[in-house]
């Protein structure tokens, strides 16, 4: 199946509420473009360059999405454009970006990472971390960002059964803090969680994104 024609058959299947993200890391422009005419809009890349590369030279209504771990000497360099960064893992990413989009006077939505898989290479912060954060009084002072929810990257496995539980286990974390918390850069609408091998999965789980 074609590019094209695989993005139309997602956007038929998938719920209305889901936003769909194309990583088109790795991908060539033209491939990219194809997906562009048939609707989508929300790409997905985990390299600054790469990313600054494409904004440079692909439609302009494009909204591109930070998915990689994020380098805090480089937000400066996306800071201009990027409409959403998923991997924030650390409140010291937080500010930096505060101060990126502040000398643009822009607000950057984020998502912070929890760590949900089993993998010790995974990034992310624990449940217990993530509320330490979002109830900081510093959080406060941030006023060019927008925390708009969470994101995870489940276990690297086949098991569906653990896939499962650790989306089950962020969603009820992502709905407690959603009720929780709700301060002029707190706007939970977001939980990003499944990738091309389990987003049914998630999306059954309560991912929207």
């Amino acid at each position: 199946m074609n590019i094209k024609k695989n993005i139309q058959k997602l956007h038929k299947t998938i719920p209305n509420n889901i936003t769909l993200v194309a990583v088109s890391k790795t991908k060539p422009n033209k491939d990219i473009l194809e997906a562009y005419q048939a609707g989508q809009r929300i790409f997905g890349e985990n390299k600054i360059q790469d990313i600054l590369n494409k904004y440079e030279t692909l439609p302009k209504d494009i909204k591109w999405h930070m998915i990689g771990h994020l380098q805090r000497n480089k937000i400066k360099y996306i800071a201009p454009f990027i409409d959403l960064i998923h991997g924030v893992d650390s409140f010291k990413s937080l500010k930096e970006i505060d101060k990126q989009a502040k000398k643009y006077n822009r607000t950057i939505k984020c998502l912070l990472q929890a760590k949900i898989a089993k993998e010790e290479s995974k990034f992310g912060l624990s449940f217990i971390k993530i509320e330490e954060i979002l109830q900081s009084e510093e959080l406060q002072n941030l006023n060019n960002i927008n925390i708009s929810g969470l994101m995870g990257m489940a276990t690297f496995t086949n098991n569906k059964s653990q896939l499962k539980n650790e989306f089950i286990s962020l969603s009820e974390f992502y709905n407690s803090c959603k009720r929780k918390y709700k301060e002029k850069n707190i706007n939970f609408k977001n939980l990003s969680m499944g990738m091309s091998g389990d987003y049914k999965i998630a999306i059954e789980c309560g991912s929207n994104m």
